[in-house]
């Protein structure tokens, strides 16, 4: 896959099929529309292209902190291993909103990319105050013999998959849901630093993640059975995401994650951790004794976890 950055980068495309919008998550709906995108530029020989912004729209215009499943790095990994031709990554700015649905299709589909084909989500809108659909898209893309096509919403287990329900499952703390609706185990990149040091003092000594990208939606609180990406090396562990509330009166929220088998040091390290079940909410316990004990018994349930999975 080749990753544009804007329209004076294209190369000679062959008419390329395209769909449209900000992937976030690239989850399994995105999944469904990719493939069909991807059969039918096979099956024409043609290009297969998604056009995406960055940064989010709402971030670009202001419209309060929007915090992404998929940062664009993330976005790039994921979409590289679904046979995609090329990613578009138009920048996304308060001038470039303002331009209406009708100018997006003539200056960018047809006369910049000149598309064969669009393909696009269920109820998906674009352009300055949303105006343009699949149905402005047939009006004008129909008169030069351009297709048209809308996949249907995508249900796993009754519930329509978009990138606003995986997000408010994560914030839940929800991340069975969040995972079966993304097809994948969601994962949060960060840098190990220095914490406290508590957790050796009760025989749980704990990683301090300090997140690579802020704009990154951390999961509920909570704690949580993890596997920890470390020099090409997994480990299991168990993340607990919070605010600390036997040991700290702060409101600010930490990542701290223990390592099964392991008394290594690696401060300093970048490492990613792939989230797979929710132990537990995080609670209050009656001091530093009961703190221990409920964490022995978050330690045999994550292990748990993971010998039945």
């Amino acid at each position: 896959m080749k990753v544009l950055s804007s329209l004076s980068a294209l190369p000679v495309l062959r008419n390329p099929c395209v769909t449209l919008g900000t992937y976030d998550g690239v989850h399994v709906g995105h999944h469904m529309i990719l493939k069909q995108l991807i059969h039918r530029a096979a099956e024409t020989s043609k290009d297969s292209m998604l056009i995406t912004f960055d940064p989010h729209p709402r971030q670009a215009l202001g419209l309060g902190n929007v915090s992404l499943l998929t940062p664009l790095d993330e976005k790039i990994e994921l979409l590289a291993k679904t046979g995609l031709d090329y990613l578009l990554v138009l920048p996304f700015t308060k001038e470039f909103s303002n331009q209406n649905a009708t100018d997006f299709i003539n200056r960018v589909l047809i006369q910049e990319l000149n598309i064969s084909e669009i393909i696009l989500g269920y109820d998906h809108k674009f352009g300055h105050n949303r105006e343009g659909d699949v149905h402005l898209l047939g009006n004008v893309l129909g008169k030069s013999g351009r297709l048209v096509t809308e996949i249907p919403a995508q249900d796993v287990d009754e519930i329509i998959v978009s990138s606003t329900r995986i997000r408010s499952a994560l914030i839940q703390g929800d991340i069975e849901t969040a995972n079966r609706l993304l097809g994948y185990p969601y994962q949060i990149n960060g840098k190990v630093v220095m914490g406290n040091q508590l957790g050796k003092t009760v025989g749980f000594p704990t990683a301090n993640i300090e997140l690579t990208n802020h704009s990154k939606l951390v999961p509920g609180n909570g704690v949580y059975a993890v596997k920890l990406r470390l020099k090409n090396r997994t480990h299991l562990g168990m993340m607990n995401i919070g605010v600390r509330p036997t040991v700290s009166n702060s409101r600010h929220r930490v990542i701290e994650v223990h390592l099964f088998d392991f008394n290594e040091d690696f401060y300093g390290e970048s490492v990613s951790i792939t989230i797979y079940n929710h132990i537990r909410m995080e609670q209050a316990f009656s001091g530093l004794e009961a703190l221990t004990e409920q964490l022995k018994k978050d330690e045999i349930n994550s292990r748990s976890f993971f010998s039945s999975n």
